[in-house]
């Protein structure tokens, strides 16, 4: 979730008493956020489990620049594991 804040993709609600806003991205490191956009570019035609993810958010009716967002947090939460782990990462197993 930190990592995610840093670099701007996490979403926050816009909320206030009891009206519910839309959630929103915000802030973070604008390079990080430019260098994770091309990066998820590139996953959602490389990486099938990034490209899965992309299309079941586009199968549900998602705007594709939301579920470029959500490719982009995913991306930098996994990034984030792998280096915690100090482990490789590994797709899905079949």
């Amino acid at each position: 979730k930190q990592a995610a804040a840093l670099a701007g993709v996490a979403p926050f609600n816009r909320d206030s008493g009891a009206m519910r806003g839309q959630a929103h991205i915000a802030g973070g490191r604008l390079s990080v956020r430019c260098a994770l956009y091309m990066a998820s570019l590139s996953a959602i035609r490389a990486n099938p489990p990034i490209r899965d993810f992309y299309q079941r958010l586009r199968d549900q009716g998602k705007p594709g620049k939301l579920a470029i967002v959500a490719a982009m947090r995913k991306l930098i939460t996994t990034a984030n594991a792998v280096i915690a782990n100090d482990a490789p990462w590994k797709g899905k197993s079949d």
